[in-house]
């Protein structure tokens, strides 16, 4: 809906945005209520033997503009997301659903103000930095043969690359709970993850039975920074290879994301060697 020539009604004051929120974070419980999907609920500590793949990325960002506070409150948020993920099997056609499995993000279920994104500009919120544990989960599923069935992006250009460009290393967006992240096992075989926070790292593991027949493989392809306007743009092509165990050869390329992300940093602090005219 739009008011005036320029602006959604949410974007009108933030009491009208709180209830454009509301309204959708109701249409998702009764969308909820009334799914046929069964969804993962089991919790076990034993280990399924296999690892079909695990990640690590450092938590705690520092540098130029960038909150230290928000940044740890970002961590315990997510400590205490993966305790209510850790250990959960999902079984062969079950889904599994980041917001039904962690629960609303409020002052009084513990979570803390971290740094969230609100029409398009970084700022602080209740349960903020939950996007960054979103993002390792689909990490996680995109190195696997499970089916994404829900999956929204932001930029992925939120702060500088800290060191080596690994792609699709950001831009999973989640906020509870009608911007979700989902995944159905479409396997024939338990899978499990195991998500957890250490010496100021996230870790994640996909576990499952036994090996699957294919490994997967992110690549990016001209990457780069583009001014548009008076604005700078991330663009890349990300693409996904699906490999054949046995004989090594590429089976697929499937474009996961035509990259164009707004640059969210100083950008005084993008690489000058990566900016193209």
């Amino acid at each position: 809906m739009w008011f005036g020539k320029y602006q959604h009604f949410c974007d009108i004051h933030p009491f009208f945005y709180a209830i454009s929120v509301q309204k959708e974070q109701l249409k998702r419980h009764v969308k909820n209520l009334f799914s046929k999907e069964k969804t993962a609920r089991t919790i076990q500590q034993q280990k399924l033997p296999n690892v079909v793949f695990a990640y690590s990325s450092n938590l705690i960002k520092r540098g130029k503009g960038i909150d230290p506070i928000l940044q740890y409150n970002k961590a315990d948020n997510i400590m205490l997301a993966c305790s209510k993920i850790n250990g959960m099997v999902i079984h062969p056609g079950e889904v599994f659903s980041f917001w039904r499995t962690i629960g609303r993000t409020s002052a009084g279920n513990g979570f803390k103000e971290g740094r969230v994104i609100v029409n398009g500009r970084l700022t602080s919120g209740t349960g903020g930095g939950l996007c960054n544990l979103a993002n390792t989960l689909n990490l996680l599923v995109l190195n696997s043969p499970l089916e994404i069935i829900e999956f929204h992006k932001h930029s992925d250009a939120l702060s500088p690359d800290a060191g080596k460009r690994v792609p699709l290393s950001a831009g999973t967006s989640v906020s509870y709970n009608y911007i979700d992240y989902q995944f159905r096992n479409s396997s024939d075989q338990d899978v499990q993850l195991f998500l957890w926070v250490e010496d100021e790292k996230l870790f994640g593991e996909l576990r499952s039975e036994t090996a699957f027949p294919y490994r997967y493989e992110l690549i990016e392809e001209d990457h780069h920074f583009r001014k548009e306007s008076d604005r700078f743009y991330r663009v890349s092509k990300i693409y996904r290879h699906t490999i054949d165990k046995a004989t090594g050869e590429i089976l697929d390329k499937e474009l996961i994301w035509d990259n164009h992300s707004l640059v969210m940093f100083e950008y005084d602090l993008i690489p000058k060697d990566q900016i193209r005219e």
